[in-house]
């Protein structure tokens, strides 16, 4: 299955509201929640590589709930406020966007 250019939109989309999100975010859990975010990079680049495009990144979010709320519990077991992944998931994948080899800007000319 390939993801298309209205799936990454999409995708993209609620990623950089994630980041706005946090951003805007005053909560106690802030903190924790951009921690989180961090921690979503890392099991990202566990399961793509250093090394991925845009396609990998947006197939990875479309089984992201299979293993992101495992990855919350673990990470931040005290505080499931901070676990909103609409906050700290879409604000990894966000981040991680920007790293893609693909990444719009990214060293095209």
């Amino acid at each position: 299955m390939t993801s298309s250019d209205a799936e990454f939109a999409a995708a993209r989309f609620d990623w950089e509201e994630g980041l706005r999100r946090m951003s805007v975010d005053t909560s106690a859990s802030r903190d924790l929640r951009n921690e989180l975010a961090d921690a979503v990079m890392d099991e990202l680049r566990r399961r793509l590589g250093i090394t991925f495009t845009i396609a990998d990144l947006t197939r990875a979010y479309r089984t992201s709930s299979d293993w992101y709320f495992e990855l919350a519990g673990r990470f931040a077991p005290g505080d499931p406020d901070a676990w909103d992944p609409a906050i700290a998931l879409d604000a990894g994948f966000a981040r991680m966007a920007r790293l893609a080899t693909d990444a719009p800007g990214r060293g095209r000319g």
